[in-house]
């Protein structure tokens, strides 16, 4: 066996509609299947789906209050009123803000600014100093972008202060809305807009879309950039947005933009949603996590080759900088757990710590998540204030928000959603915090939560794998929120080829086949999955379909992500030396097996092993689901089988390190027999020893050979040995060689060195497997994720 290391949950979706997809569409059947699981179930659906490229935008006066914001703005544009965008320090706040500013520079505003507060002295979204600040610079017009929704009092403020608000967000609504002359946002009470799902960068994007009449692919390119980052589902209106997003940024020709692709080593050809994901987004939020958010703005805004290199270093150095203290972080709040949390104890971590940069907590509990995969809080404690600031992660069937709900009074300042939450709380409430949230989770959760889940898409064979179908599975991209990378299934596979790959031998490279058709596949990370994997195994492994091109060569790649043998596995350890054996080798939940008492010298440490004597022993030995290590020979084959009959053992090592004496003797021929039994009638009694050198001189036979053959006459009683001198009895009666026990012994252990010790190791795994076999019932009680 070889357990996985997630529960893996086989999607299961509706037969009768992936049919008619598949029919409809002209599409394989996995293709149709990927779309069910995503919830399409339509044909109208899927083909829009597929075809998102060739759809137009809705139009953007379909949401409230655009009508009204419109207006407004030309109107303040036309009499070069002072309009001030305000912003978020995150790639979707980033990239809000550029676009509006982009825009109205476009309608013809020469009077535009933007003001993003810092993420340490301001906090996030409208404040009341900044809203004064910025009347005092003249503006006339405000307007929010990826924030502002909840921001009551500083809405009245504005109003008090004589400036016009204008309201874009994406976030959840409060029960009272902001007072402003208009409020662009998709979930909004009673809001009737198509699609409710947009990030800050579409709202805004729409809002540009309203003032221009048309949508610029620049702008389309830039509001990817935040709904890609932000997370936001990828189907409907935002996949538009990342499809045609994703194509105008290949294009770009912003001195920003490309420098920040060159510090990522992104290029044009390899150009995708990951490329924002990991590349681009990373490098934009650094800046606010560690900084003032403005170089961001000021890097995507700008048309100067020099100031765009400038910048794109600056903002790299910072993300750099952010990854070494996350690295910082991470380990400080490990060392946490493991000296005074430990996660068997405490089904909630929350860990706190003086001196943490609360930009980055985020990031810091979604790394311990992924270690522990428990729901986790890190927080940054200031002293002076008495507070401690930070951020959640959640796992599956623990709901952050519900959960912190119930604890209001311990959290003046918190929100979310059910997977990641931000708070603020005294320091001294912490470990009340702490003690109710296990408190909750314990009555919530079950040990099978705390198992990791991978979610599947479908079963396929490795003869369906092509490169068309790849191809064709690529027409689901871009991947994001609700529409995942596809992760495929598959079962039962033999093992062609395994090796360690890397520098450091930490990856790993299999090829996997199926009725003589072999898959390639990587798995980075994975190379001690070598060490645990059998040549003769029965691999099930998930993971991502690719293409893999060298050299103008083309071929279908697994991206393997996880790996699963459900049946016993035999590890051939055989060899001739006879060194000590660390039982710690082998994986836990283990049995040393020992046939002879002289091989426990062959175990190192302190673990002496299980001595099993006789075939009845090895009846009553209970094997199931134990790692088998079978240290020597035993003296007769029936044992082994006696001990496997009908028995589960996940993997069986073969060290047989007693073996190979008697194989490698030259065992007498009946000849040999025949010419010594007419020496010893020729020439009568004699010294035994001076005659076994006699032989050995002029025959060449081993001294051994002489005793044993010595030995089986003397059983057969043909011989007697008396006070050193060997003679012939003359009168014994007629007998076969192999009635002699010593005969039959050295036969039997020849012949058992010759199936066991030297068999090749297929012929050994055959031999095993009869006595084991493949249950079916077996197979399915290991097979959980089924």
């Amino acid at each position: 066996m070889l357990q996985s290391k997630t529960r893996w949950l086989l999607k299961k979706a509706d037969e009768t509609i992936i049919n008619t997809l598949m029919n409809e569409l002209n599409q394989p059947r996995i293709v149709a299947a990927l779309l069910v699981n995503r919830g399409i179930k339509t044909v109208d659906a899927a083909r829009s789906f597929l075809y998102a490229a060739e759809q137009d935008f809705y139009d953007p006066f379909l949401l409230s209050g655009m009508e009204e914001a419109v207006k407004r703005i030309v109107k303040a544009v036309k009499n070069d009123e002072k309009i001030t965008i305000y912003g978020d320090y995150d790639a979707d706040g980033v990239s809000s803000t550029t676009v509006l500013k982009l825009a109205l520079n476009q309608l013809g505003a020469e009077q535009v600014d933007w003001y993003i507060p810092n993420r340490f002295t301001e906090g996030y979204g409208p404040n009341k100093d900044a809203f004064r600040k910025i009347k005092e610079m003249g503006t006339s017009l405000l307007i929010t972008v990826d924030c502002g929704i909840s921001a009551i009092e500083e809405a009245q403020l504005a109003k008090e202060l004589g400036m016009d608000y204008i309201v874009t967000d994406h976030h959840e609504p409060g029960p009272v809305l902001p007072e402003a002359l208009a409020i662009l946002h998709p979930k909004k009470p009673g809001e009737t807009y198509p699609f409710s799902e947009l990030a800050g960068a579409g709202v805004a994007m729409k809002l540009a879309h309203a003032l221009l009449g048309e949508l610029p692919e620049e702008l389309i390119g830039i509001a990817a950039i935040g709904t890609i980052a932000d997370l936001v589902p990828l189907h409907d209106e935002n996949r538009l947005i990342a499809l045609r997003g994703l194509r105008a940024l290949k294009k770009t020709k912003r001195p920003g933009l490309l420098a920040l692709y060159k510090k990522a080593g992104i290029t044009m050809d390899s150009f995708n949603e990951d490329s924002i994901g990991f590349g681009i987004a990373p490098r934009i939020n650094a800046v606010g996590r560690l900084e003032d958010a403005d170089p961001a703005v000021e890097l995507l805004l700008t048309n100067d080759q020099e100031e765009a290199e400038r910048i794109a270093e600056e903002i790299d150095f910072l993300n750099k900088e952010r990854q070494s203290i996350v690295k910082e972080i991470t380990n400080e709040a490990i060392a946490e757990v493991e000296s005074r949390f430990p996660p068997e104890e405490f089904p909630v971590l929350v860990i706190a710590k003086e001196g943490w940069n609360p930009g980055v907590v985020g990031i810091v509990a979604s790394k311990l998540v992924e270690k522990y995969y428990r729901p986790t809080i890190i927080l940054s404690i200031d002293r002076e204030k008495g507070m401690a600031k930070g951020s959640a992660r959640s796992i599956p069937g623990f709901d952050l928000f519900q959960n912190l709900s119930l604890n209001r009074e311990l959290l003046p300042h918190f929100g979310g959603h059910p997977m990641a939450a931000g708070m603020t709380l005294r320091t001294e409430d912490v470990d009340e915090l702490r003690l109710r949230l296990c408190r909750q989770a314990k009555e919530v959760l079950t040990e099978e939560d705390f198992q990791p889940v991978t979610e599947i898409d479908g079963v396929i064979s490795i003869e369906e794998i092509s490169l068309a179908l790849i191809g064709q599975m690529g027409g689901l991209a871009p991947y994001g929120m609700q529409n995942p990378k596809p992760r495929i299934l598959i079962e039962g596979a033999s093992v062609a080829s395994m090796r360690k790959i890397g520098a450091d031998k930490t990856h790993l490279k299999l090829a996997l086949e199926e009725n003589g058709v072999q898959l390639d596949s990587i798995g980075f990370g994975l190379g001690e999955v070598c060490d645990h994997l059998s040549p003769y195994a029965r691999v099930s492994a998930i993971g991502e379909l690719a293409i893999n091109e060298w050299n103008n060569l083309k071929k279908p790649q697994l991206f393997l992500q996880d790996l699963s043998v459900t049946d016993w596995q035999l590890f051939d350890c055989r060899g001739n030396a006879k060194t000590a054996i660390n039982p710690a080798s082998i994986p836990e939940k283990r049995k040393i097996i020992l046939f002879s008492e002289e091989s426990r010298a062959l175990l190192a440490q302190e673990d002496e092993g299980i001595f099993i004597e006789n075939a009845d022993a090895a009846k009553a030995e209970e094997l199931d689901g134990f790692n088998i290590a079978l240290m020597d020979l035993p003296h007769e084959k029936g044992i082994i089988e006696s001990l496997f009959e009908g028995k589960a053992p996940a993997r069986v090592y073969l060290y047989f390190r007693n073996g190979g004496d008697d194989y490698f003797k030259a065992f007498p021929t009946r000849e040999q027999f025949k010419w010594y039994y007419a020496m010893l009638l020729k020439k009568g009694p004699m010294d035994y020893k001076d005659m076994a050198e006699r032989i050995t001189h002029f025959k060449g036979w081993p001294k051994d050979t002489i005793d044993f053959m010595t030995k089986v006459f003397f059983e057969l009683e043909f011989v007697t040995i008396r006070n050193g001198l060997i003679s012939l009895e003359k009168n014994s009666p007629k007998r076969d060689l192999t009635e002699s026990k010593a005969y039959q012994a050295r036969k039997a252990r020849i012949e058992l060195e010759q199936e066991l010790l030297y068999a090749p190791s297929n012929q050994l795994y055959q031999y095993f497997n009869q006595q084991i076999g493949s249950r079916d019932d077996y197979k399915e009680e290991t097979k959980q994720w089924i």
